[in-house]
């Protein structure tokens, strides 16, 4: 119930997810539950300088190796459910981008939305919140008022297939 893999993500996957992240927007990426960081080398091939990363992860063996294999991240231990209680002794900007490899499908329904609109609150207006799933549809439901999803196209090339949703808060502006 904690790890939502068996295997890292394929460089496939990886690769589309990073693509989702635009290198010069500003403010760090937060990265929820990168494993052994086959997202975040992606991000950092994307051209993200690993200074504006934030890994939130709670397996403290992985928090070890991230640290080793990624210098100038910064690596947190800890429960990416509790976003929040992970970030209390950061200042940060509003972050670009949040990329989550967390296994959603694994806690109920009410968690899930709890978990994105959490994490708007870090987010610059109209970041994305970028999931990926090996599940055929999507973690967050598509019709919550107030979060807007578009999901991509199955990633073959991952083993198992996988696919990317992106999320973003939902304006409330009048048009």
């Amino acid at each position: 119930m904690v790890m939502g893999a068996i295997a890292p993500s394929g460089n496939a996957l990886a690769n589309v997810v990073a693509k989702q992240v635009d290198p010069s927007s500003l403010g760090p990426i937060i990265e929820l539950g990168p494993g052994t960081g086959s997202m975040t080398d992606a991000l950092i091939k994307r051209g993200i300088d690993p200074k504006r990363l934030i890994l939130i992860e709670f397996n403290k063996t992985f928090c070890g190796l991230l640290k080793d294999r990624f210098k100038g991240a910064t690596v947190l231990h800890g429960d990416a459910y509790q976003m929040g209680h992970a970030l209390k002794n950061l200042s940060i900007n509003p972050a670009a981008a949040v990329v989550s490899g967390l296994p959603l499908y694994s806690r109920p329904q009410e968690e899930r939305i709890r978990l994105v609109r959490e994490a708007f609150r870090y987010m610059a207006p109209g970041a994305p919140f970028i999931q990926f799933t090996y599940a055929a549809t999507s973690p967050i439901p598509l019709d919550t008022h107030d979060i807007a999803a578009e999901g991509l196209p199955l990633v073959w090339l991952n083993l198992p297939p996988a696919r990317v949703w992106i999320y973003r808060k939902k304006s409330n502006r009048l048009i």
